[in-house]
């Protein structure tokens, strides 16, 4: 299998060896992950799975991104839109809700998410595109990935996409897509726009 961090494994798989089930974070950040592993030999199919962004209206906008960049690819596309629910999601983040534990868990969990998927579908491998965020704990990914895939199953393939950082940028603005002003969740975008609260706040004091 074209560099599967895990071939050792050697999953039966009716989908064969080159297939990989790509955990979508949004269409911005899957360009270079698609685009590498189908370099590579890979048989990408897309999944987007992200309860954590939020609210609903944001998601619908990141899905329908997601779905563009899949179609510009030539990748089939698989969207999980049954695991969005704030209110599970909020209850299942309480009491870790600042970073980085916050944000730890929330990529945990979907790698995990990614993982079982991938072995209920019976891809060979998984990866997610998160590896290719700056903004994303990359090592913590990156050990929940190996971590899942020595259980037995589909390989983890672990790649530093975000070598191909600038590349991503500059495709997802020449395609036009959506790309997002905060990480995902209410927290994130609350610290995304705190400091314009709080330049309201200095004027409203100042009348």
């Amino acid at each position: 299998m074209p560099g599967n961090s895990n071939s050792h494994l050697e999953p039966v798989t009716a989908r064969g060896d080159n297939s990989l089930l790509l955990h979508v974070c949004c269409g911005p950040c899957a360009i270079m992950p698609i685009t590498r592993l189908q370099d590579e030999g890979y048989v990408v199919t897309a999944w987007f799975m992200n309860p954590n962004v939020q609210p609903l209206a944001e998601y619908l906008r990141r899905r329908e991104a997601a779905g563009q960049c899949a179609e510009r690819l030539g990748v089939e596309i698989l969207y999980a839109d049954a695991a969005w629910n704030i209110t599970a999601w909020l209850r299942a983040v309480a009491g870790r809700d600042e970073p980085p534990a916050r944000c730890a868990w929330c990529c945990e969990s979907r790698v995990e998410a990614a993982f079982a998927e991938a072995a209920s579908l019976g891809f060979a491998s998984f990866s997610t595109s998160l590896l290719y965020s700056r903004y994303q704990p990359h090592e913590v990914i990156a050990a929940a990935g190996r971590r899942l895939a020595e259980k037995g199953g589909p390989g983890f393939v672990y790649r530093d996409f975000r070598t191909d950082w600038q590349a991503g940028i500059d495709r997802s603005k020449e395609w036009g897509l959506y790309r997002q002003p905060y990480c995902g969740c209410v927290y994130s975008e609350a610290d995304r726009y705190r400091k314009q609260l709080e330049r309201c706040k200095k004027t409203a004091a100042i009348h």
